[in-house]
């Protein structure tokens, strides 16, 4: 605690800084709120010259093209289907038991809650 004696004179000084900042803020802000901008003027819009002209060549012309003679394909012989031989019926399995499931026990109505503090007694022992 050795700032003690200096702590609110400090605070003092700091509330009034901040006032006096604050102050020149608004105002400066009421000063750009109010300026007027300068009118400027329209500028005339640029003409470009007028684009030049380029002469059209012809189109060239292509020789035609030899026509080419494909032999046709040849006759390829299909594949017989290859025969599957039958399958073996399957074997006949017995029909076993269910088993059957243990009894979920049913749970008493009046369960007590526990509590970490005991209830109040009105008489002490």
């Amino acid at each position: 605690m050795a700032f003690y004696r200096n702590s609110s004179f400090l605070l003092s000084l700091l509330l009034i800084t901040s006032l006096a900042i604050s102050g020149k803020t608004v105002h400066a802000a009421r000063v750009l709120l109010e300026t007027r901008l300068p009118k400027v003027p329209d500028l005339s819009k640029p003409e470009l010259p007028p684009l030049p002209t380029f002469p059209t060549l012809p189109e060239p012309k292509l020789p035609p093209l030899p026509k080419v003679e494909v032999p046709l394909l040849p006759h390829v012989p299909t594949l017989p289907k290859p025969e599957m031989p039958e399958l073996p019926p399957l074997p006949h399995l017995p029909n076993l038991a269910e088993p059957t499931l243990p009894s979920i026990p049913a749970l008493p109505k009046d369960i007590p809650i526990p509590s970490l503090f005991p209830p109040h007694s009105a008489t002490s022992p």
